[in-house]
C-alpha cells in the first residue's frame, strides 16, 4: 500500500527535521516546506497529499493565509503549529477550518498520535472502520462495540464516545476538547455531561472501565 503523505511548513529545518524523523518512523511519506508560499506550490503539484502541518509564524506567507488558501480548494485535514498559546489564534483557527491547533513546544510523540487520530477520523490513508484494544471493538460501520466479543448496549453518545476514546488511545482530553468532538461545537452545555457519561461507559464496560482514566482537573485518557 502506499505510503500516506503528509505535509510539514515550517520556516525552521530543525523542527521540520524533528517532525519528519517520528512521522517517518511511523511510516509516513514526509514532504517539506520552508515558507508558505512554497507550500502551496508542493500542496497544487502532489495531489494525494492526506494531512498538513502547518507553523503560523513564516515569512512571505504565513499559516493563516496559506489556511485559507487551501480551504477554497480543499478540506485536507490541517494541524497548526503556534509558539503563541491566543485564545483568539486559536479561535481563528478553528474558524478557518483547522482540525487541531498544537502550541510550540510540544511533545513529537503526542503531535503523531494526533495526526494518526485525525487520518482515523477522517479514515485517510486506509484507515479502518474497526478501532479494537484491550478486548474492546468498535465497528464505526455498522455502529456495532464488543467486549471480548460480546455485543454491549451503548447509546448513541456512549457508542461515539468510546469511539473516541479509542481513536485518541494514549491522549490526555480535556472535558472541553471532548464535548467539541463528540457533542460538535454548537453544544453549549456542562461540561458534567461528560462525566455522567464516563460514568455510565466505565460501568457498561466492567473491568475494563479502569481504561479510562481520569486526569484530576483536566478530564480523561484511555490507555491500556
Amino acid at each position: 500500500m502506499e505510503k500516506c503523505k503528509i505535509l510539514v511548513v515550517d520556516d525552521e529545518s530543525r523542527m521540520r527535521k524533528l517532525v519528519r524523523d517520528f512521522l517517518v518512523k511511523k511510516d509516513f511519506e514526509v514532504l517539506e516546506a520552508g515558507n508558505g508560499e512554497e507550500a502551496l506550490d508542493i500542496f497544487y503539484a502532489t495531489k494525494d497529499i492526506a494531512l498538513l502541518i502547518l507553523d503560523v509564524m513564516m515569512p512571505k506567507m504565513d499559516g493563516w493565509e496559506v489556511c485559507r488558501e487551501i480551504r477554497r480548494e480543499s478540506k485536507v485535514p490541517i494541524i497548526m503549529l503556534t509558539a503563541r498559546g491566543d485564545e483568539r489564534d486559536e479561535l481563528l483557527g478553528f474558524e478557518l477550518g483547522v482540525d487541531e491547533y498544537i502550541a510550540k513546544p510540544f511533545s513529537p510523540k503526542i503531535l503523531v498520535a494526533r495526526v494518526e487520530a485525525i487520518l482515523r477520523r477522517a479514515n485517510i490513508c486506509g484507515s479502518s472502520d474497526v478501532l479494537s484494544a484491550g478486548g474492546i471493538e468498535v465497528n464505526k460501520a455498522s455502529h456495532i462495540a464488543t467486549i471480548d466479543g460480546q455485543p454491549m448496549e451503548l447509546s448513541y453518545k456512549e457508542f461515539e464516545l468510546l469511539t473516541y476514546f479509542l481513536e485518541n488511545q494514549g491522549i490526555a482530553l480535556s472535558r472541553e476538547k471532548i464535548l467539541n468532538s463528540v457533542w460538535n461545537y454548537d453544544y453549549f452545555g456542562d461540561a458534567r455531561t461528560i462525566d455522567t457519561h464516563v460514568k455510565k461507559l466505565r460501568s457498561k464496560l466492567g473491568d475494563k472501565g479502569e481504561y479510562i482514566k481520569t486526569i484530576w482537573g483536566m478530564g480523561y485518557k484511555f490507555e491500556v
